[in-house]
């Protein structure tokens, strides 16, 4: 895993992005969020699990899967499973120690 904060997510409304074996951060300060931080390891997990190529294959299918169903694209993200699992789990900072192999996929409704 490496850090690097970026200057372009400033411009987004993201805090933070995972990209095998990078994490992006909008600021500098957020090295030290340790949420923030393990929401992004779970990905990097997840991405890992899912050989990377298929993790951002899944992603984008349910993404619009859901923004079809739902109209709304905040709505639509949030439903993502690999979301729902990072948002569930992410301030559990021992969560990856005990975390089953495909964790995610109990969060696919």
């Amino acid at each position: 895993m490496i850090i690097v904060c970026q200057k372009p997510l400033k411009k987004l409304k993201i805090n933070g992005i995972a990209l095998f074996p990078f994490i992006f951060i909008r600021k500098p300060e957020d090295k030290e969020n340790k949420v923030l931080i393990n929401h992004e390891k779970i990905h990097l997990r997840q991405q890992l699990e899912m050989l990377i190529i298929f993790f951002y294959i899944f992603y984008v299918i349910e993404y619009y899967y859901w923004l079809f169903k739902l109209k709304n694209g905040y709505l639509a993200y949030k439903r993502i499973s690999f979301e729902r699992e990072a948002y569930a789990r992410e301030k559990d900072l021992n969560y990856l120690k005990t975390r089953k192999l495909w964790g995610f996929w109990k969060y696919i409704k």
